[in-house]
C-alpha cells in the first residue's frame, strides 16, 4: 500500500517548496547532529531520532493537510532547509518554523521560504493567524520573526521543549 499525500510545489525566486522525502533525511540527520544548529529545534537527535523526525513530519501532512517543506535552490536542487507549518499534540495552535542547513544562512533564504509558506498558509489554507514558537537565545530566528513583521507575545511552556518565545505574525490583511 503506498500513502499518496496531496503537497504542494511552491516556488519562490530561488526556492522551490516541496514534500519531504527520503533523500531529505541526510541532510535533517546531520542538522539534528550538530547541538550548537538543533538545539532550538527539539535537536540534538541521534541518526535513529532525527529519522523518525522526518517519517513524523511526513505524518504530519497526512493528519493536518499541512507541515513542513523542503527547501530546495531552484538552480543546483540543494536541500537547503525547512520551512512550513507545524503543530503537533500539545501546540498552542499551528506555527511557521524555519531552518537552514550548514552553509546557506545570511543569503535571505529562510525569509524567502518562509514568507512563500505563510503567503501559502493565508491564501490557500485560509489560516488568519500563524505564531513562530521560538527558544529563548535564539537571536537569529527572533530577528528573522521580527523581521517579517511578528512581534513577542508571550513566553509559554512548550510540552516537548520546555520555554518558548511566542510571535505572533501580522494577519493576512495587516500584510496587503
Amino acid at each position: 500500500m503506498t500513502l499518496t499525500l496531496n503537497i504542494p510545489r511552491l516556488e519562490t525566486d530561488r526556492l522551490i517548496l516541496r514534500g519531504p522525502e527520503a533523500r531529505d533525511f541526510e541532510p535533517i540527520a546531520a542538522f539534528y547532529a550538530d547541538e550548537s544548529r538543533s538545539w532550538g529545534f527539539g535537536g540534538p537527535l541521534a541518526r535513529d531520532d532525527a529519522w523518525r523526525w522526518l517519517a513524523t513530519s511526513i505524518g504530519h501532512w497526512a493528519l493536518h493537510g499541512y507541515g513542513f517543506f523542503t527547501m530546495e535552490l531552484k538552480d543546483t536542487g540543494t536541500a537547503c532547509g525547512i520551512t512550513g507549518l507545524w503543530n503537533p499534540e500539545g501546540w498552542p495552535e499551528p506555527e511557521l518554523g524555519w531552518i537552514l542547513f550548514e552553509g546557506f544562512e545570511g543569503k535571505g533564504l529562510a525569509r524567502e521560504g518562509a514568507e512563500c509558506a505563510r503567503h501559502w498558509a493565508y491564501s490557500d489554507l485560509g489560516m488568519t493567524t500563524l505564531t513562530s514558537n521560538i527558544k529563548p537565545g535564539n537571536d537569529r530566528s527572533i530577528a528573522l520573526a521580527t523581521r517579517m513583521g511578528a512581534q513577542y507575545e508571550r513566553t509559554y511552556d512548550n510540552v516537548h521543549l520546555g520555554e518558548d518565545l511566542l510571535y505572533r505574525h501580522p494577519s493576512p490583511e495587516a500584510l496587503r
